[in-house]
């Protein structure tokens, strides 16, 4: 009966939308295509699997005790498999070094090698879930003072840098094995919690560091590697100054030909990663994302299907950025059910995906370049109240996963049946 509901639903919805000049089946094909990275390290809270003494540190806070959290890789995988179980579209898994599995070997991350990530290849491969990459620049004692590849302390610094180039090789890995592309995303907390008194000696470290990890490393690029460097505005512990600000890590990408990554809850309250992204592509010819929700600093809620969201979507589809522009989630809840976490945080960002592929765009833009305001402004309102329910659901069906809130049920049993039991 409920499928016959949608039906009719959906029936009713594309003669709406065809009157807008939008063929909903086609905005679901294209919708299906639209790949999405999972991070991994929504499952365990950011801990990481080199032991149980790992965790978060350099301004990230991970809050929250909701039982059930994975505690092995065999536990996270179980989770994750769950988890895209129930959602639609095109996915891939992002993986931060500190989840590697050393299986009794003694190592740290600056002896990396693909090995130590074995168990995840076979996952990959097994349930053609291609592989993103992150070196991990927190949770380490080398980076207990605040800083990775800006440390004053040789030591340091150069671990750091032999972590770097120890990731590229194990992204080259993966990007050979799966047959497209690993991004590899670096990011670093460094920086101080009161004013400094030097502001470019750390920068100018940073930079000669992340030079000589690319340098050395130079046969390593696309098809298998796409690198990009994320920027940050402030973090618990180093509110003043970051060292990888926006401005540091933008003007690295366009010198240095990398990705720049926007995270949405890297810039000041008052900024719009929305608003950045036709910017910076006038000069780069690839960005990466990592969408969250920042409830008045990063403080990585789930994604939730709101204004900023659907506007960064609309940006990538109306200016026809969807190859040039890669997308990750980056949120980690300890709230709630963790798996559930995942599943309403990707589902929230393909509802955006997909209204945005059934939004008239070119009757929007012709109405702006005749300089007919109102009827922009009249249209990008009178979108936002057409059926998009029953076409999401029709969606859900298509691709094989629950619709409505069918998926939470599901959810609930097997926190009953596996997360309680831990």
């Amino acid at each position: 009966m409920k499928q016959e509901l949608i039906q009719k639903g959906f029936e009713y919805a594309k003669e709406v939308y065809a009157a807008q000049g939008v063929d909903v089946e086609k905005a679901m094909e294209q919708a299906a295509k639209f790949a999405i990275s999972l991070h991994c390290w929504q499952g365990d809270d950011v801990i990481g699997l080199e032991s149980e003494a790992g965790g978060t540190s350099g301004g990230i806070q991970t809050t929250g005790n909701y039982p059930g959290r994975a505690r092995s890789g065999d536990e996270l995988r179980q989770d994750f498999l769950k988890a895209i179980s129930l959602i639609p579209g095109k996915k891939k898994l992002n993986l931060h070094a500190s989840y590697a599995e050393l299986h009794g070997r003694k190592k740290d991350r600056d002896a990396y090698t693909k090995e130590d990530f074995a168990d995840w290849m076979a996952f990959s491969r097994e349930n053609k879930l291609p592989l993103d990459f992150n070196p991990t620049y927190f949770g380490h004692p080398f980076v207990a003072d605040g800083f990775s590849l800006s440390s004053r302390d040789e030591k340091h610094r150069r671990f750091w840098i032999e972590h770097g180039k120890r990731c590229r090789e194990i992204g080259e890995a993966f990007g050979k094995a799966q047959g497209e592309s690993c991004v590899i995303n670096f990011w670093m907390p460094d920086g101080y919690k009161d004013t400094p008194a030097d502001t470019d000696t750390p920068r100018r470290l940073m930079r000669e560091a992340l030079d000589e990890i690319f340098e050395s490393t130079k046969a390593i690029g696309a098809p298998d590697v796409l690198d990009a460097v994320e920027s940050k505005l402030f973090g618990i512990g180093v509110e003043s100054y970051t060292v990888g600000s926006g401005e540091f890590m933008l003007g690295y990408a366009v010198s240095r030909g990398k990705l720049l990554t926007l995270d949405t809850g890297h810039f000041h309250p008052t900024e719009q990663v929305s608003d950045k992204l036709s910017a910076v592509m006038q000069y780069l010819p690839k960005i990466l994302l990592h969408i969250s929700r920042p409830v008045r600093w990063d403080s990585d809620h789930v994604v939730s299907w709101d204004q900023e969201t659907s506007r960064i979507f609309n940006e990538i589809i109306a200016n026809g950025y969807e190859d040039r522009v890669l997308c990750a989630l980056d949120y980690f809840d300890a709230s709630i059910n963790r798996v559930a976490a995942w599943v309403i945080g990707v589902r929230n960002a393909q509802k955006a995906i997909l209204s945005a592929y059934l939004t008239n765009h070119a009757k929007l833009r012709k109405a702006e370049v005749e300089g007919d305001f109102t009827s922009r402004l009249a249209l990008q309102e009178d979108y936002k109240a057409l059926p998009f329910g029953p076409v999401w659901d029709m969606y859900c069906l298509k691709q094989g996963v629950p619709v409505e809130n069918e998926w939470l049920d599901i959810v609930k049993q097997y926190e009953k049946d596996v997360l309680s039991k831990r």
